[in-house]
């Protein structure tokens, strides 16, 4: 279930430039319209070019998120079995990765220098990897939390024994009045 604290929290950037560049084009196509007296096609090709700037800001922010060191906008979330072998396989190769950079650095094909800061970069992402895995809840356990709340909201009917929603007045089954709650 999604609340206020849930949706601020998931704020993408792509949500950010694409409400600005609505903004700045209904601003644009307003001030062309009403106040500059431009004709609706010459309007409406405003509105496209500024569409097309919010796309190149949000391009160019997705070409230097991942050089300020931005990782999290591009892990996975781990929702349910398909995207956890995903990660199991990345961690997988992950951690072969490293295997790897240690034998290559023992047979002195890495320099130490190099070594220490891909083993830091890699090392960190299968650590991030491990967390994501540790912390996913399976589906199973979402649908019996779920199925017992359920459960709870459900009353039987006295005489045919079929299960009702809590404020119904009949039963579903039988058409039995059911007892006032």
């Amino acid at each position: 279930m999604m609340n206020s604290a849930t949706s601020t929290e998931s704020f993408q950037p792509w949500q950010f430039f694409a409400l600005s560049g609505l903004a700045a084009a209904t601003a644009l196509v307003f001030l062309a319209v009403f106040v500059w007296h431009v004709d609706r096609p010459a309007a409406i090709l405003l509105s496209l070019i500024v569409a097309a700037a919010a796309f190149a800001g949000y391009t160019a922010w997705r070409t230097a998120a991942p050089l300020a060191g931005d990782e999290g906008a591009s892990t996975p979330v781990s929702v349910g079995g398909r995207t956890r072998a995903v990660l199991e396989r990345e961690k997988l190769l992950t951690l072969r990765a490293i295997k790897d950079l240690e034998f290559d650095r023992a047979m002195g094909k890495v320099s130490e220098i190099d070594f220490a800061e891909m083993t830091g970069r890699l090392r960190s992402r299968a650590v991030g990897l491990i967390r994501q895995l540790d912390s996913t809840v399976s589906y199973r356990d979402a649908i019996d939390r779920e199925v017992a709340r359920r459960q709870v909201a459900f009353a039987p009917c006295a005489a045919c024994g079929t299960g009702n929603d809590a404020d119904a007045k009949f039963c579903k089954s039988c058409g039995a009045a059911l007892g006032v709650r």
